[in-house]
């Protein structure tokens, strides 16, 4: 009986790993072909090649147009750290007024907010790019960061709004009753209680911002302002022959931060996850 339990275990760990190793595999094999020569990445499209060499991450970092991937770099995290502050602050103010304020149309204002979850972002692009063309904000980060300080995103708020509604509100009352304001409230005792939730919209954010392709091809035209994703996209030559080693290497250089970000605060973000929504 033991045996066959143990049996039975052995077998859906290893089911799991084949599993996991299969995901992976696209991963390896990007990591693989970026440090194979050019005219082996198609012939010999296996994870192990005859001949392995750096000149891929070389000639990717030295960039294009003069200006050097480590210039894309610098754009992307300046994008995502200015976004996931805006959220991070925001989302939960918003969350925090939603969840324990009271004021007129409460409740349809956080009605309107979950419907705004529903609408694709294909069907607000063009009102928003001509209200951002009539600003001048085209060609600039603007339309990429300054949503993210007006509380932009709903399901951030959602989450927090859950994740709030879950701590007892006799902390509020017994901080009330010592004389401490909505604000001191909120700072010293739903701030320190809702790090889990942050931290998991700094990962999600951090992760969508940089990650992010159509935006930044929308609204971003000068390769100055250019980020990882669309200097990757830069080297890629629909109409001649495209570095194909240059463009792995730097695809495979744009998965370490985000990689790091989940690794280092990956307790504090499953925390956020496993207890939001719980009373």
């Amino acid at each position: 009986m033991v045996q066959a339990s143990g049996l039975r275990g052995f077998t859906k760990h290893a089911l799991i790993i084949l599993f996991g190793i299969a995901m992976l595999y696209p991963v390896l094999w990007l990591i693989s072909s970026s440090f194979k020569p050019n005219e082996l990445i198609f012939t010999e499209p296996g994870l192990w090649s005859s001949s392995f060499t750096l000149d891929n991450y070389i000639k990717g970092w030295q960039g294009f147009q003069g200006i050097a991937f480590g210039r894309f770099f610098a754009n992307s995290w300046l994008i995502s750290i200015l976004s996931v502050l805006g959220n991070v602050i925001t989302c939960s103010f918003a969350a925090f007024a939603f969840a324990r304020l009271n004021f007129k149309f409460q409740k349809l204002w956080f009605a309107l907010m979950l419907v705004t979850i529903m609408l694709p972002y294909h069907v607000t692009l063009v009102p928003q790019y001509v209200i951002y063309n009539e600003l001048q904000w085209i060609n600039t980060y603007f339309p990429l960061i300054l949503p993210k300080w007006l509380a932009h995103d709903s399901f951030f708020i959602l989450m927090m709004v859950q994740f709030i509604r879950g701590i007892p509100r006799e902390l509020d009352e017994s901080a009330t009753i010592d004389g401490c304001s909505q604000r001191q409230i909120y700072f010293r005792i739903i701030m320190p209680l809702l790090v889990p939730a942050l931290i998991s919209a700094a990962i999600f954010t951090f992760i969508w911002s940089w990650d992010d392709f159509f935006s930044q091809m929308i609204y971003l035209s000068d390769i100055k302002l250019f980020t990882v994703q669309l200097g990757i996209r830069s080297l890629f030559d629909p109409t001649g022959q495209s570095d194909w080693g240059a463009l792995l290497a730097m695809s495979a250089l744009s998965l370490v931060p985000i990689t790091l970000i989940f690794l280092i605060f990956q307790r504090y973000f499953l925390d956020g996850i496993a207890t939001t929504g719980l009373k």
